[in-house]
């Protein structure tokens, strides 16, 4: 258990220091800039008005998987201020188009406390989770753990605070918790186990 901690520690530090990291430092092609090659790339986008582009996740974490992403260059849930309310809002408001469309599907809509690319992106994600890319305890727990921070409970917290404070420790470990159904108390010591109960809960609906 403690080599686990250790490695995730390590990724989540190197997460942690791309994002904080200037662009302009970084080199042409690097994955951490995937965000903001796709969404400058006509077909790649879904959706675009002259505050936010909306893109399919290219590695999608369950059936529908959208990013809503600010044109405005803010790289973090960190560092909104209260000047960006109105954008959030705005970002919420065309993610729930997508939710709309999609009314047979529940969904998610949030953002990761400590993302791994470049340009703050709203996930909206159905919650089938039925996808081959969900592979990892890490991609399982960064949406169904704190975690992942819900687009109002942000909101929220940014009209009362003016600010996002994200407690790095408490979140990663999030990320090591125990593999757990997000519909039942079924826990599962590996992903393949828990994919096949969660498919249960699909094919029961």
């Amino acid at each position: 258990m403690q080599k686990s901690v250790k490695r995730l520690s390590k990724a989540a530090m190197y997460k942690a220091s791309c994002v904080k990291q200037n662009i302009s430092n970084l080199k042409p092609g690097h994955w951490s800039l995937g965000l903001l090659t796709s969404m400058n790339d006509p077909e790649s986008k879904v959706e675009e008005d002259d505050r936010i582009a909306v893109i399919k996740d290219k590695y999608p974490k369950a059936r529908f998987h959208y990013l809503v992403l600010p044109k405005k260059d803010i790289s973090t849930i960190s560092e909104v201020t209260r000047d960006d309310i109105e954008l959030l809002q705005h970002m919420e408001n065309i993610a729930n188009k997508f939710v709309d469309i999609h009314k047979d599907y529940e969904f998610l809509v949030g953002y990761h406390a400590i993302p791994s690319m470049h340009r703050l992106h709203l996930h909206v994600i159905s919650t089938d989770f039925d996808s081959r890319c969900l592979k990892t305890k890490q991609h399982w727990n960064s949406f169904t753990t704190p975690y992942f921070l819900p687009s109002k409970d942000v909101r929220k917290q940014l009209e009362e605070t003016g600010e996002i404070k994200i407690n790095a420790k408490q979140k990663e470990e999030c990320l090591l918790r125990e593999l757990k159904c997000h519909r039942c108390s079924y826990t599962s010591k590996t992903m393949p186990a828990l994919k096949k109960h969660i498919i249960q809960h699909i094919t029961q609906k």
